[in-house]
């Protein structure tokens, strides 16, 4: 009913009487009084004046379901939405619900982690009510190798949705590092279930560093705030970002990993760059030439052989 009371009241832009309001949406004028009370609880201020009714004067930036399902107008991707003012880890809520049978598409969105993760296990620090946590499942129809080639899609489409919602110019170091101005200000970690020869199912998690104050940030990390000078709608910035996603997925789905790579290309900051990578307890060196079909990265070493590093910790050589 919550939700129904904000659609009215964002339609009208003025004031409305509590007896226009009850008849329209068929509740009685307490029940309307305590759900108004409610809203304004979390977050929504809502001018309440005698004679005059009710106006919504602004909204809370906060992830509620209703917020983001609010003209998303996607296809799958987040027509299931799980939402926390916090969680342990979205990914390991969202593997649990993959294992349940959790529809592709389904979202879990936390405001805050107390044990946010990224690669090879360090954390992500998730402040609450400032970045965007979410991890997403999908049940593509790929080989368990071809998997890597869903990191990349997420890093354009994080790219992609930050360049409209901010036109702030955002680079991609591979495999699944965000940065602007050579700072991180997102991350990705996949993870998936599968067999020898099946993907069960993905799971794509993203932290993105929105409002961040620099103060919270560490010497390497940046935020769209510390950025732009001004704070970003997180609910405008999540839709974009998920039907980016979609879009960029049945983009994959029709046309095969050609298009995304092309995309990827055009935000790379480690194509052409002398990279030291750590991967499988091994170290190599050389010049980052491409990626291959998979999203793997080619790398050429000074012997002239050329190596294909399909996960690693990448550092760009100076």
């Amino acid at each position: 009913m919550k939700e129904k009371i904000l659609d009215y009241l964002n339609k009208k832009h003025d004031y409305l009487s509590g007896d226009q309001i009850s008849k329209h949406l068929g509740i009685s004028r307490q029940g309307l009084w305590k759900h108004i009370q409610e809203l304004k609880d979390s977050g929504y201020q809502i001018a309440a004046v005698p004679h005059l009714g009710y106006r919504l004067e602004s909204c809370p930036d906060r992830l509620f379901v209703f917020e983001v399902a609010r003209s998303l107008n996607t296809k799958f991707v987040g027509k299931k939405i799980h939402y926390f003012d916090y969680l342990a880890s979205t990914m390991d809520f969202a593997m649990q619900l993959g294992v349940d049978g959790a529809a592709a598409g389904s979202l879990v969105l936390a405001e805050s982690q107390i044990k946010g993760r990224g690669r090879l296990g360090r954390s992500w620090f998730s402040p609450k009510y400032k970045g965007i946590y979410l991890s997403l499942i999908l049940r593509p129809k790929i080989l368990p190798a071809a998997c890597p080639i869903l990191t990349l899609m997420s890093a354009v489409s994080i790219c992609e949705a930050v360049k409209e919602v901010t036109d702030l110019d955002v680079q991609i170091k591979w495999p699944n590092d965000v940065l602007i101005h050579n700072k991180k200000v997102a991350g990705i970690l996949t993870e998936m279930n599968a067999e020898v020869d099946k993907v069960n199912f993905v799971v794509i998690g993203i932290g993105l560093n929105v409002n961040n104050d620099k103060k919270s940030l560490i010497a390497q990390a940046t935020s769209l705030k510390e950025q732009q000078g001004e704070e970003i709608s997180r609910v405008v910035l999540l839709q974009e970002l998920l039907r980016r996603i979609e879009n960029n997925y049945f983009l994959l789905e029709d046309k095969g990993s050609s298009e995304i790579i092309n995309k990827w290309r055009n935000f790379n900051l480690t194509l052409g760059t002398r990279v030291k990578v750590c991967y499988q307890d091994k170290h190599i060196e050389g010049q980052a030439t491409d990626i291959d079909a998979d999203g793997s990265l080619l790398i050429r070493k000074d012997s002239g052989l050329i190596q294909k590093i399909s996960s690693g910790d990448v550092t760009h050589c100076r």
